[in-house]
């Protein structure tokens, strides 16, 4: 591949000048092998390069200046296109070349191809993750596994709904007993009363009978 530079050697632009002067130099700089066309002193090159700068790159008057810059027949661009190049540290893409190794250029390159590559490896790493025989199986058994402990605990569950019965029937015989043995010393105190009631009355009775003795014989000794 072959870097065509078209440039006007006798142009009396001083601007012209200094631009071609700026790409020859900084081509020469970076040892980017060239070649100069001059349109001044060869009308052929003059008409190829007005033929092949694409349509939307020219001017407003259709008459595109030097300095334009070829990669055998394929455009580049010209000197504003280069400049930006140049300040990017692209020349070499915008020239349609490789950049050397150690190149600033170069290290960029390789930095997006990592990232680049790196994206696609983490995206084709999920895609292609398969889960083990043995997670599987151990899904299952862990699954087994919870089944068995959820039906312990259904037993569980069950075991102290029986014991909270039987706590319950226990407490309601211990209070049963509980008011019976409240309700036999009530009889018996009821029966105590009833005694002391009778002794009350036979004394009442024995009390009386002897008054009425006692009024007999006062009548008697009268």
């Amino acid at each position: 591949m072959v870097i065509k530079v078209f440039l006007a050697t006798s142009s009396g632009s001083t601007a012209i000048k200094k631009k071609q002067q700026d790409v020859v130099g900084f081509l020469e700089a970076l040892k980017v092998d060239y070649t100069q066309l001059d349109i001044a002193c060869n009308e052929d090159n003059r008409k190829w390069m007005r033929q092949n700068v694409p349509e939307e790159k020219k001017p407003a008057n259709g008459i595109p200046l030097p300095p334009q810059i070829f990669n055998e027949d394929s455009y580049c661009g010209d000197y504003e296109t280069f400049f930006d190049a140049k300040e990017d540290n692209s020349v070499y893409a915008f020239l349609g070349l490789p950049p050397p190794p150690g190149s600033k250029e170069a290290e960029s390159a390789e930095k997006a191809l990592i990232v680049e590559n790196g994206t696609h490896a983490e995206e084709n790493a999920d895609d292609s993750i398969e889960v083990p025989v043995e997670e599987r199986n151990g899904d299952a058994h862990g699954e087994e596994e919870d089944g068995t402990q959820a039906a312990d605990e259904e037993e569980g569950e069950g075991g102290d709904a029986e014991r909270a019965e039987e706590e319950e029937a226990a407490d309601d015989g211990a209070a049963e007993g509980e008011t019976a043995g409240d309700e036999a010393p009530a009889e018996e105190e009821e029966e105590e009363e009833g005694e002391a009631v009778e002794e009350s009355d036979e004394v009442t009775e024995d009390t009386q009978a002897q008054v009425e003795e006692e009024e007999e014989q006062e009548e008697e000794a009268e």
